[in-house]
């Protein structure tokens, strides 16, 4: 045993490969978005058998996991489960960067050339909550901005077309990262309550999704409400349930119960994915797809994404120390538990193999913070872009030396620069220096410097995150617990390198492999590469994590 121990990672790999009999013919990957590490202890006592608690009990469970890049965002943190990989190296360094050819701030998965397939009453209501998809200038989506491949193309890859590959979401994004380019991703829409895809992915959509968009399930929650599962009593945040600082959905309101409303209201089908609905309706439409497509059903492996969004949407309204995020949790182990029993009997848990994570974790609102004592605050990107401009006229006598900021970049005027005979990466330089002096800013550095150099702590979170064609001139991470992002209806917020937002839970559970829990540091890269092992593939082409043994050998 102890030669064995001191075998390279790969040659233990080697040994632990199944036989193609052996393979199981489902790997099923459940993304919970937000869902911070501490929340599943946290909230232990509310959970059933079938859901969370089943996963606790039979899988390997990684307690310290924690991403490496500092910009803890949704299409980043999903791009890197699916490629093993460093957003430095996949590409997708945010929901939205700067488009260095249109000069414009472009959307992570847009793509014009792939419209949105419409569905069968696909009308859109003008109601945009989500500043990220805001700046999309086209509806049209696919992965082609991911530069890697993920595990979903290697598994297609080696076992050609036999293998079933999807992703599904609550989020475009999240569903289009996971599927990579050879798979099939549909997301909800927020605009008709339909999931939907693109013509990446068909030229028109497959009679099983025409005929669950046509059973308008999301209309069955019209005129009802969000209600708590359980007792009052029983939650922790009992008394969080009205805080000022929370933030109102046009009547959806700050207390329990919310009401959904009338399915013709502008913020309907958002309000069902700001609740346990939109999990719901996601598991309904995955069972249908499970059924249709016949997945796991013969002894090829085959793929399947689930990513659900309602944790996340919850934490950014009503925040994580919330009764609402508690019972968000509490009714999505009741989903969970769903599935998992689903999949066992359409597939087989003991042929399947099942991982949990996490795309980032979130921090708490400013002002509870405040409340506590801790010194936090918000400071919004065009109050970012003024200090940026206010230090530059100080410094360099320029009017307007930055041009734009979406958090984490700061993009600079580069032709103001050159017209006043002035250095850029000096300018970058001292204007990262000046900028990090303020108390919302944790460090701000060159990108220039960033990608340049070695680091380490938070400067080498931020090289994980910075790309040549892709990033801005400065890296702005907040100080902890400092919201930092658009003005608008969004009362807490992640994207940044503090542990709060990095802390996400890693679980496998795998046949033959028995439960325990893992207190040692692992990080999401470490999720492909590890399923490449227990498939006998090798890792995806770019993947930068290493194999979690506890779970091959």
């Amino acid at each position: 045993m102890r030669a064995l121990l001191l075998l390279p990672a790969f040659l233990l790999c080697l040994l632990a490969m199944p036989s193609v009999a052996e393979r199981p013919r489902l790997v099923l990957q459940i993304t919970v978005d937000g869902l911070r590490g501490d929340l599943l202890s946290r909230y232990e006592q509310h959970f059933g058998k079938g859901g969370f608690r089943h996963l606790l009990q039979h899988g390997v469970v990684y307690t310290d996991a924690h991403y490496q890049h500092a910009n803890t965002e949704t299409i980043v943190g999903h791009a890197t489960l699916a490629t093993g990989a460093h957003p430095a190296t996949h590409g997708l360094v945010g929901n939205v960067w700067y488009d260095s050819d249109t000069r414009e701030l472009a959307y992570n998965i847009e793509d014009p050339d792939y419209p949105l397939i419409a569905t069968r009453r696909d009308v859109r209501k003008g109601a945009q909550v989500d500043p990220s998809q805001a700046a999309a200038r086209t509806a049209g989506r696919s992965p082609r901005a991911m530069l890697v491949p993920t595990l979903s193309d290697t598994l297609a890859a080696s076992v050609g077309s036999g293998a079933r590959v999807f992703g599904v979401s609550g989020k475009d994004r999240s569903a289009v990262a996971m599927a990579g380019h050879v798979g099939k991703a549909f997301w909800y829409s927020t605009d008709t309550g339909d999931f939907q895809t693109s013509k990446y992915y068909y030229d028109e959509y497959p009679q099983w999704v025409k005929d669950w968009n046509a059973g308008r399930r999301a209309e069955r929650y019209a005129d009802k409400q969000w209600e708590l599962l359980l007792d009052r009593s029983a939650y922790q945040w009992a008394d969080q349930d009205d805080r000022p600082y929370e933030v109102d959905l046009k009547g959806y309101g700050r207390t329990f119960p919310h009401p959904y409303g009338p399915v013709d209201h502008p913020l309907f089908a958002t309000r069902l994915l700001v609740s346990p609905a939109g999990d719901r309706l996601l598991l309904d439409f995955t069972r249908a797809l499970m059924e249709a497509e016949q997945i796991g059903d013969d002894e090829v492996t085959d793929y399947l994404s689930v990513s659900f969004s309602g944790v996340d949407a919850v934490n950014h309204f009503f925040g994580v120390a919330s009764l609402e995020n508690e019972d968000q949790v509490v009714q999505l182990d009741r989903t969970l538990a769903e599935l998992l029993a689903y999949v066992d009997e359409t597939v087989g848990l003991e042929k399947t193999i099942v991982v949990l994570s996490a795309d980032h974790g979130m921090s708490e609102m400013p002002e509870y913070l405040e409340s506590l004592g801790y010194p936090a605050g918000r400071m919004y990107n065009e109050q970012v872009l003024e200090l940026a401009n206010r230090l530059g006229k100080d410094l360099f006598g320029i009017d307007q030396v930055a041009r734009d900021f979406f958090r984490p970049s700061l993009y600079l005027d580069h032709q103001k620069i050159a017209a006043a005979g002035l250095d850029l990466g000096k300018v970058e330089k001292t204007l990262a220096a000046a900028l990090t002096r303020h108390e919302s800013v944790g460090l701000a550095m060159a990108t220039v410097d960033l990608i340049g150099r070695e680091h380490s702590g938070i400067a080498a979170s931020m090289k994980r995150n910075s790309h040549p064609q892709r990033s801005g001139d400065i890296y702005i991470a907040q100080s902890p617990y400092w919201f930092m992002f658009e003005k608008g209806a969004v009362a807490a917020m992640h994207g940044s390198p503090w542990a709060y937002d990095t802390h996400v839970p890693i679980i496998f559970m795998v046949p033959g492999v028995s439960g325990q829990h893992v207190d040692r540091r692992v990080h999401p890269v470490d999720v492909a590469p590890t399923l490449s092992a227990l498939l006998g593939l090798s890792a995806p082409a770019a993947a930068e994590g290493r194999v979690l043994l506890e779970v091959t050998q």
